[in-house]
């Protein structure tokens, strides 16, 4: 089952390498999210406009960090434009791009099958009120908001437009209650978190689509995409040279 997993895999090392990328940009910002870390405020650090500029590459490409704060600092930001500051949510949001990265389990949307219809026949067929049938319903929402979120131009393509998109958001939210209703009583925790994703699956789903503009683009496959994300990023200008060379 996909649960968030970002903030305890982030090291003291990453969190370094961000306040580096920070300082280039504005040498004072950086200094004071040193001070934020070397005090334990990791929060205060992530939030940083200046982390979210350091991330977005704008003016350039983004900086060398890994995938995981590329995802997760621009979808807590996001999330929080959206008026959503529950940490967990925007942590189990920028987990599902960093896991899915890598996965086989998208093949078979990707060759034009109906993503809910075989999600559905999935959950479907686990032992009903179970955890197994819980934590398939969990996944299964995870992979409906991962393809609707950073790839909604296939997701249209296979269905009638916008509406299928909807579609999909929709069924994630479905599938989260259903796991949240049946782990209230064996794990009250998880169960919560489910039911927070499911009450807030649109401002989940609009912040992954907002954030994969700078890494997937409109058409991850097409040139022209790849040059719209190029021109996009240097329409913002280059960052200022002097702080980077006092840095």
């Amino acid at each position: 089952m996909i649960t968030p997993m970002i903030h305890r895999l982030l090291t003291r090392g990453d969190l370094g390498r961000l306040v580096d990328e920070m300082a280039r940009l504005d040498v004072a910002a950086g200094r004071s999210a040193e001070l934020a870390l070397e005090g334990g405020d990791v929060d205060a650090v992530l939030d940083s406009p200046v982390a979210l500029e350091a991330v977005r590459g704008r003016g350039g490409a983004p900086a060398p960090l890994p995938l995981t704060l590329l995802w997760y600092i621009p979808i807590r930001a996001e999330l929080r434009v959206r008026g959503v500051t529950d940490v967990e949510l925007a942590d189990y949001t920028a987990t599902l791009p960093v896991v899915f990265a890598t996965s086989r389990a998208v093949r078979v949307v990707a060759r034009g099958e109906n993503g809910v219809a075989v999600w559905w026949r999935f959950v479907s067929s686990l032992p009903p009120s179970t955890v197994a049938q819980a934590e398939g319903a969990a996944d299964s929402a995870a992979l409906a908001l991962w393809w609707a979120g950073c790839f909604p131009e296939w997701v249209a393509r296979r269905g009638a437009g916008r509406g299928m998109i909807h579609a999909y958001v929709t069924f994630a939210g479905q599938m989260l209650g259903l796991a949240a209703e049946l782990l209230e009583r064996r794990a009250p925790d998880v169960a919560s978190l489910w039911a927070r994703a499911a009450e807030q699956r649109e401002a989940l789903h609009a912040a992954l689509t907002e954030a994969r503009g700078d890494y997937l683009g409109p058409d991850v496959h097409s040139a022209e995409s790849r040059l719209t994300r190029f021109l996009r990023r240097l329409s913002f200008g280059p960052a200022p040279r002097s702080r980077c060379s006092a840095a």
